[in-house]
């Protein structure tokens, strides 16, 4: 065959980044692109790492002919995947120190080609709602709305009321004190925001709602709570699967 007219190409994820969950089975792309049929058995794939924090690239997975290794546990490319030009690759249980530069190199013999992608490891907040009377001054609450294992450390936590009156959610910005962010053992963080309600001055009926913005939702985050004429009652059907009410009760001697 003439070589000018052998063409090998790489494609890899568009916009050159991949977001993926945190211990998710990840699929990182590469498709190749030739002139010709493929014979696996005359081609090799070469999958390189680089971490963010170290500028060194390491081997995970190679294949050629009919030998195939894996250099991170589980890491797997198809061998009749590939055949149709599919040189994926597949990382189980991703975890958040493996992000970073990705590189899918082919060889066609003599050709060779290569492309690379921005692999960004996620982890979604869970939410919850806690009710704080220790020590409070009568017909004041404290909520604490806290916001725990996600990644990375930037987050937007908001809180927003709904009266009967103006059903339009409102963001409240006086009486909210969002604490420092809390790094845990496994590199995920927390965090928590507190706001302050003098339930007296509150009509009865109104709903706060605790809104968290992260990186790895799609749509904001939101735990609710009644007001209830009754005070400092956590009403329990706003209750949802990410939402866990806790209210303890301070009783005045």
């Amino acid at each position: 065959a003439d070589l000018g007219s052998m063409d090998l190409k790489v494609e890899m994820m568009a916009g050159g980044t991949q977001i993926t969950p945190l211990n998710d089975n990840v699929t990182i792309f590469c498709n190749i692109f030739y002139s010709q049929p493929l014979n696996i058995t005359s081609m090799g794939i070469t999958w390189f790492w680089k971490s963010l924090t170290f500028d060194k690239e390491v081997k995970v997975f190679e294949f050629f002919g009919d030998h195939q290794e894996a250099f991170r546990p589980g890491a797997i490319v198809s061998p009749w995947r590939l055949k149709s030009g599919d040189a994926s690759l597949r990382l189980p249980g991703i975890q958040l120190e493996e992000a970073g530069e990705y590189r899918c190199e082919v060889v066609v013999t003599p050709l060779k080609a290569q492309g690379t992608v921005q692999l960004e490891v996620v982890a979604s907040p869970a939410s919850r709602l806690l009710l704080d009377q220790v020590g409070m001054k009568e017909n004041e609450d404290k909520y604490m709305c806290e916001s725990s294992g996600f990644y990375p450390e930037a987050i937007n936590i908001t809180w927003e009321k709904q009266t009967q009156k103006f059903p339009h959610p409102i963001e409240i910005s006086e009486d909210v004190i969002t604490g420092p962010t809390i790094k845990n053992m496994d590199g995920t963080f927390n965090v928590t925001s507190c706001l302050k309600l003098n339930s007296s001055q509150e009509d009865p009926g109104t709903v706060y709602q605790c809104v968290v913005r992260h990186a790895s939702l799609h749509t904001p985050l939101r735990s609710n709570f009644t007001l209830t004429a009754a005070r400092h009652s956590l009403s329990e059907t706003e209750k949802t699967d990410n939402f866990s009410a806790a209210a303890h009760h301070h009783h005045h001697h």
